[in-house]
């Protein structure tokens, strides 16, 4: 971000500062206040992407949210949103595909900090060791994690292992049930396998409502998956859909996360939820939702 558009996102958080202070003020109060929870892909110092973020990046952005929110695992956040209780506002991190180089100080620096996070992996890649297509086509080698190191996150209790397809495959484009079930649950079983851990949550690759599926859905649902995320901004809230976690981009400007995290008026009001079909077709004919 240049500095004018930095001066201008800076005046724009100063202008709604008295909406946001008031706005998190009488949430809390009420027990209603908003569970957010940021996605991260690569933590690196070099061939930056717009998923990368650099170890003093993601430090500053440790720093501030340690700060300003309570920092709580996936897990709990669900049980705020399922419970329709939470006082403060609380912050979960997830990080999606799985790069080798997140294991060279950002995971370290998480259980430094006692940080608990969600780690969401496609299998394909992790157990060939091939790098992620969206990284091919840019002529990078940044190259995935490894099984071993996978289990180790595993052992050291705080980090969670979550799925993410097998081969990173858009879920909304796929309509044939036995191809779905490969991507959802086989490789999810496979994975909880080779890392000794049970997959209990799974995010969507691209994560945006037209890269969600309905049958994948009813397919965690039916295979004891406990939630899945999306990936295309908005905040939960107490009372909201518990199953579906919605999720922020981690963004390597600290002032940018800054203005999502204080809840942006702008994103409360523009962002909404996915609806699967069972829950359209509810509202269509009048009965619940």
């Amino acid at each position: 971000m240049n500095a004018l558009k930095s001066a201008i996102l800076d005046t724009y958080i100063a202008t709604t500062w008295p909406w946001r202070t008031r706005f998190r003020a009488v949430q809390s109060r009420v027990g209603m206040a908003p569970v957010m929870v940021l996605f991260y892909h690569r933590v690196a110092d070099h061939d930056l992407t717009p998923w990368t973020i650099t170890n003093d990046d993601f430090r500053r952005h440790l720093d501030w949210l340690q700060a300003k929110f309570e920092l709580v695992s996936l897990a709990e956040s669900q049980r705020r949103i399922a419970t329709r209780f939470n006082m403060r506002p609380c912050v979960s991190i997830t990080f999606d595909d799985g790069y080798a180089e997140n294991c060279d100080q950002a995971i370290g620096e998480l259980n430094a900090r006692q940080i608990p996070a969600t780690y969401f992996v496609t299998l394909a890649n992790v157990v060939s060791g091939e790098p992620f297509p969206h990284d091919v086509k840019l002529g990078m080698n940044a190259p995935p994690n490894t099984i071993d190191q996978l289990r180790e996150m595993v052992a050291g209790g705080n980090i969670e292992i979550g799925g993410h397809t097998r081969t990173h495959a858009d879920l909304g484009a796929i309509h044939d049930p036995d191809k779905l079930q490969d991507e959802v649950i086989d490789a999810s079983q496979e994975l909880g396998e080779l890392v000794g851990q049970s997959i209990r949550y799974f995010a969507f690759p691209f994560g945006q409502c037209a890269n969600l599926n309905d049958v994948a859905i009813n397919m965690l649902r039916k295979h004891g998956i406990l939630g899945f995320c999306s990936a295309y901004g908005g905040y939960n809230f107490p009372g909201d859909d518990p199953y579906h976690i919605q999720r922020i981009h981690g963004d390597r400007e600290l002032s940018r996360l800054r203005n999502w995290l204080t809840v942006d008026p702008r994103k409360l009001a523009a962002v909404h939820r996915y609806q699967p079909c069972y829950t359209r077709l509810q509202e269509a004919v009048g009965g619940p939702a």
